[in-house]
């Protein structure tokens, strides 16, 4: 794509969202639109747009940070009375193909986290949100 410098190409260096975005992109895969949270704090305020995001039929969230080098996807959010709310994370490093859901759950693959703990509040954190219609 000519982002990256010759070198990358056949690497094992990583990409971010924002090179997952520019791939879908280029290769005409499903659109996604990014958003930048600053801190992993004010993701709370991003909870109503990723749940409208996946309530609207978007695809998968792919999430990247600083601090917090874990990268993981969500697939869902379920806002709670109050404050509360979780995400469905799943850990992207998944691979193989599972019996059962009950698998991926008990393996920690796929689980319900709360909101508050699933990020890091000091990181800054990149999403990519998927979806198969144009915005």
């Amino acid at each position: 794509m000519g982002d990256k410098p010759p070198g990358f190409r056949g690497s094992r260096d990583w990409i971010g969202c924002v090179e997952a975005c520019l791939c879908l992109d280029y290769f005409g895969g499903p659109r996604g639109r990014l958003c930048h949270v600053p801190r992993g704090a004010g993701l709370r305020d991003q909870l109503e747009t990723l749940h409208g995001h996946f309530a609207g039929g978007g695809g998968p969230v792919m999430v990247g940070g600083d601090a917090d080098a874990r990268s993981k996807a969500l697939l869902g959010v379920c806002l709670g009375p109050g404050p509360q709310a979780s995400v469905l994370v799943l850990d992207p490093h998944c691979w193989g193909t599972p019996s059962s859901p009950r698998e991926l759950q008990t393996a920690g693959w796929v689980g319900w986290q709360e909101a508050g703990t699933a990020f890091d509040p000091t990181s800054f954190y990149n999403l990519c949100l998927t979806s198969a219609v144009p915005d």
